[in-house]
């Protein structure tokens, strides 16, 4: 083989390396989220929400929580949760599932996912950071409402790390002005302090209508302050 053909060759294989990285790339980034994001998009266009609504998003707690308004019948309530969402994918599109809808309110359930993938709690509250500060730029003094990462019987290994995590979203929420924190963790344990397994689906991670029986009782107080 000559060298013109062997640097065809290896310029080809560089362009195909290339592709293949920056399409894992897509695949683990917020891109992958672009075609949920676009459906909230087309959802809207026909009948633009109203300013003013109650707005729940976050990753798969929130997501899979479809019947979330007749948990609250007495507000209006948007649901844009996104599946196994991160703070950095809800960071990445908050222009076009936070700003837009100018809620009253905001609740936000996100690092469940980011422990499960292994990141820090100190990276998470990074991100957790920047998004809240983000939203006081766009739209001044709305509240902000963290919900406390739920213990699952699927991840309860990682049961020291949510709770480090959880303990410093309360203190940053503590000291944040028009941010509180809601702890959706313990009120899921039992008395010998592990979690209750009959919250749960099959997949012993995501919730049952008993699971989100407890987080009504837990956010009814911050829907309706």
């Amino acid at each position: 083989m000559n060298l013109p053909s062997i640097a065809k060759m290896v310029s080809g294989l560089l362009c195909a390396t290339t592709f293949a990285f920056t399409s894992v790339a897509q695949e683990q980034g917020p891109e992958r989220w672009e075609e949920t994001i676009q459906k909230f998009e087309q959802q809207d266009a026909p009948n633009p929400i109203e300013s003013g609504a109650i707005l729940f998003t976050g990753s798969s707690s929130i997501a899979k929580w479809q019947d979330i308004s007749d948990y609250f019948p007495d507000q209006r309530i948007i649901n844009r949760g996104f599946g196994g969402s991160q703070f950095s994918d809800l960071l990445h599109y908050a222009d076009r599932v936070i700003y837009p809808y100018q809620p009253s309110k905001i609740f936000i359930y996100e690092g469940d996912n980011d422990i499960a993938a292994g990141d820090s709690p100190k990276q998470i509250m990074r991100e957790a950071k920047k998004l809240r500060k983000k939203i006081k730029k766009e739209l001044g003094d709305t509240p902000v409402v963290f919900i406390s990462p739920k213990p699952s019987v699927a991840r309860w290994e990682l049961k020291a790390t949510y709770e480090d995590l959880n303990a410093r979203l309360k203190k940053y929420a503590d000291k944040t002005k028009d941010t509180e924190f809601a702890d959706v963790w313990n009120p899921a344990l039992n008395d010998n302090g592990k979690v209750v397994e009959h919250i749960f689906l099959k997949d012993n991670l995501h919730m049952n209508a008993e699971g989100y029986k407890i987080w009504q009782e837990v956010l009814v107080p911050y829907v309706e302050k």
